[in-house]
């Protein structure tokens, strides 16, 4: 098992970090078993996560209930490997050197659950061609 200094290290951000980058951020940490270092965060994070996102979540046996959203700061995109935006634009800080991903993906943020199902299951989707990509078999 890869250390912290070799395992490849991902950021979600989106702007209230209260849905799409946390789905990410659990399926990546779910599927990916901890060979990969997971953050997620937001330019303007939310109070809480979306219902929601926790509850189409929650059909497929991950439980994020208990996520916080987090603000993105410098150090977290200094910290990672991949930054992967959902949605929030220029206000993500650029660094040479890091590969970046805009998923362009709806916004779950007030929608009920059965809305949020196919955004879920796009995030799968897309984390699962990530970990295929950070971890060659």
């Amino acid at each position: 098992m890869p250390d912290s200094l070799t395992k490849p290290s991902v950021l979600f951000v989106c702007v209230h970090n209260a849905g799409r980058s946390q789905m990410a951020a659990a399926f990546l940490t779910t599927l990916s078993e901890g060979r990969i270092e997971v953050r997620s965060a937001g330019s303007q994070p939310a109070e809480s996560i979306n219902p929601s996102a926790v509850e189409a979540m929650r059909e497929v046996g991950i439980d994020m209930s208990a996520e916080i959203p987090k603000v993105l700061t410098d150090d977290a995109v200094k910290d990672s490997d991949v930054v992967i935006t959902m949605g929030c634009g220029d206000e993500c800080p650029y660094y040479p050197g890091k590969r970046y991903e805009d998923w362009v993906l709806e916004d779950p943020a007030g929608q009920g659950v059965d809305s949020v199902r196919p955004i879920r299951d796009t995030i799968k989707g897309r984390v699962e061609v990530l970990i295929a990509e950070l971890l060659p078999a």
